[in-house]
């Protein structure tokens, strides 16, 4: 390789050597690659939500009240995780806070501020919670899927140093010298993906609701626990990484739910979709004799 371009990234086991901008000017605006794969994350997201909605029980308008509600939730409690967990960085200057796009968020903070969101939605909507976060967690994989590439942009959120076969190298100007990764955020993408295509199928078929957001919560976790032991950006509470333990708690959480609901006899019934109809539902007309 010729490591003429500091910026370059390299994956050996491919044979691809790559130097994609953190920053493209279009026209006169700046724009961020990270950003621009959060947003595309968002959008694909919000699409394939209300494509799903009506499979739900809910109508599409709900979605979309939905993103208003829940994206400023789920923006605010990254950043308050974030610097709950970093907060030596910020105490010096306390006004940073609120400079999130110097960058500082957390994926697992998101993942509460949309749970919260999700609970007021559906408190003002008379929705119910475990339908919402069924479809919502569906969409969230989506946008963590692609989100994660605006880590590749960055060159952010990778592991300790590897020789292992799927290693990702980045140049070091100071000792010019190529040194070799773990790509968690690869990593990371892969697991949601395959997860995301699991609980796709798999929520055809639920039997209860919420059915589909313990199987996030499970895959999730499970994935994040051995990934987040990886990488050397992690937050700490102590000797803890706050993430992994999170991630392992939520996963033991929610594998005990769904194991113990195997067990529990449910009636289709009794699922939101098949109690209601969406008001923009078209109803048959009578026929006449």
């Amino acid at each position: 390789m010729n490591p003429s371009n500091f910026s370059s990234i390299s994956f050996p086991f491919l044979g691809v050597e790559m130097n994609p901008p953190r920053v493209f000017s279009l026209g006169p605006l700046n724009i961020h690659l990270y950003g621009l794969a959060i947003g595309l994350g968002l959008i694909l997201a919000v699409m394939y939500v209300c494509r799903r909605s009506r499979e739900f029980g809910l109508k599409e308008d709900d979605i979309l009240d939905g993103v208003l509600w829940i994206t400023p939730f789920a923006i605010i409690c990254a950043r308050i995780y974030y610097v709950a967990f970093s907060w030596k960085d910020y105490a010096d200057n306390p006004l940073s806070v609120f400079a999130i796009w110097e960058g500082g968020i957390a994926i697992y903070g998101s993942v509460i501020g949309a749970v919260i969101g999700v609970i007021v939605l559906c408190k003002v909507k008379k929705l119910k919670v475990a339908t919402v976060l069924d479809v919502t967690l569906l969409g969230f994989f989506i946008g963590q899927i692609l989100g994660r590439w605006g880590n590749f942009f960055n060159r952010e959120a990778f592991g300790a140093a590897t020789d292992s076969f799927f290693r990702m190298g980045l140049y070091n100007t100071v000792t010019a010298q190529w040194e070799y990764y773990h790509p968690t955020f690869l990593y990371e993408s892969v697991w949601n993906l395959v997860g995301f295509i699991l609980l796709h199928f798999l929520s055809k078929w639920r039997q209860y609701d919420g059915q589909i957001a313990l199987g996030y919560a499970a895959w999730y976790g499970l994935g994040r626990c051995f990934i987040e032991g990886l990488r050397v950006d992690s937050l700490y509470w102590g000797p803890f990484r706050v993430s992994q333990v999170l991630a392992g708690l939520t996963c033991v959480a929610a594998s005990a739910i769904l194991l113990w609901q195997a067990f529990k006899p449910h009636d289709p019934a009794n699922l939101f979709v098949n109690r209601v109809v969406p008001a923009d539902e078209p109803k048959e007309e009578p026929r006449e004799n």
